[in-house]
């Protein structure tokens, strides 16, 4: 497996992105190490709170949660995945699959050893974190879904299928402004250049490119089976789950409800929408989003405070 691994100096002065870098390496079941590349910041002994970002972005996209979370003492862990941000980056499109994330993500996530973890995942950090969550129940304390699914097969909507089409038609794939096409604010040119800052030419940008057909939208198409397992999985995880999906990402719309249908963990929970939010809800909402993690972590799941936001939000149960 052929890596290429992004220049230190890409990420030189991006707004708001000072973070100290930490690396763990995974190795593939083909023997090739990848450096694995996450921020880590607050106190080292608090419970994790792990951010798992999806495509095309990487942990940039969590740059106003890190600090904001940390100062309220919560550890806050945010990855790259692999192919993305400052993690190593396999040049071929063959060598991305989503069985290898979620083999890479397992062997990180084994490797820090973390427990009592709060998840916050949206697009595929909610494929491939929810998958974590099955694999490994007894790691994660409470879990939060956004903008994203555990797709098994069973179709897609059309929004997602221009999006899938334009991803492997256009040429050079432009990073930054597809990262604004989904946010409702305009990013700042900065901003867009730092969604930019990975990928110095297209051959780093594989598994950008390739993400969108490695979604498990037709029945016969590969990870439809650990995915109906990981349903299987997740239909017996008891502990508090909150859906906080936007109201203005036509990809994602109606995505809350195979959770509040199946996870026994959402019963009972203040499931809200993020209003005036696109499919990166992360850009759009920050500080409503980390106070909604905040209340949800100190409630333990049963309640959220007045801070997380009712002038922002509304109940989710009243949309479906």
């Amino acid at each position: 497996m052929l890596v290429l691994r992004t220049p230190d100096e890409r990420f030189a002065d991006l707004p708001d992105y000072s973070f100290a870098p930490h690396y763990r390496t995974v190795v593939d079941a083909d023997g090739t190490a990848l450096r694995l590349h996450y921020v880590d910041e607050g106190p080292a002994d608090a419970a994790p709170v792990l951010l798992m970002h999806g495509e095309p972005s990487w942990s940039y996209l969590y740059r106003k949660f890190v600090p904001t979370l940390a100062a309220k003492g919560h550890r806050v862990i945010a990855p790259d995945l692999i192919g993305f941000g400052k993690s190593d980056k396999p040049v071929a499109l063959s060598d991305y699959s989503y069985e290898r994330h979620v083999a890479w993500m397992s062997a990180w996530l084994q490797a820090l050893d973390l427990t009592d973890i709060t998840l916050f995942c949206q697009d595929w950090g909610g494929l491939i974190g929810l998958r974590l969550v099955a694999a490994f129940p007894d790691r994660f304390a409470r879990v939060i879904v956004g903008n994203t699914g555990l797709p098994t097969g069973s179709g897609f909507s059309d929004a997602f299928e221009a999006w899938r089409q334009f991803s492997q038609k256009v040429d050079p794939f432009p990073t930054g402004f597809i990262v604004n096409g989904g946010v409702v604010r305009n990013l700042s040119a900065a901003e867009m250049a730092a969604y930019d800052a990975p990928y110095p030419d297209e051959s780093y940008k594989a598994g950008a490119r390739i993400f969108p057909t490695l979604v498990p939208i037709q029945p016969d198409q590969a990870s439809v089976p650990e995915n109906l397992a990981a349903w299987g999985a997740l239909e017996q995880f008891d502990k508090p789950v909150l859906t906080c999906f936007s109201d203005k990402d036509p990809v994602t719309a109606g995505g809350a409800r195979p959770f509040l249908q199946r996870v026994p963990g959402t019963k009972g929970q203040p499931h809200v929408t993020i209003e005036n939010a696109g499919h990166f809800l992360q850009e759009d909402a920050p500080e409503q989003l980390c106070a909604i993690i905040d209340s949800f972590v100190r409630a333990d799941g049963q309640a959220m405070s007045s801070e997380a936001g009712q002038p922002y939000l509304k109940r989710q149960g009243a949309a479906l």
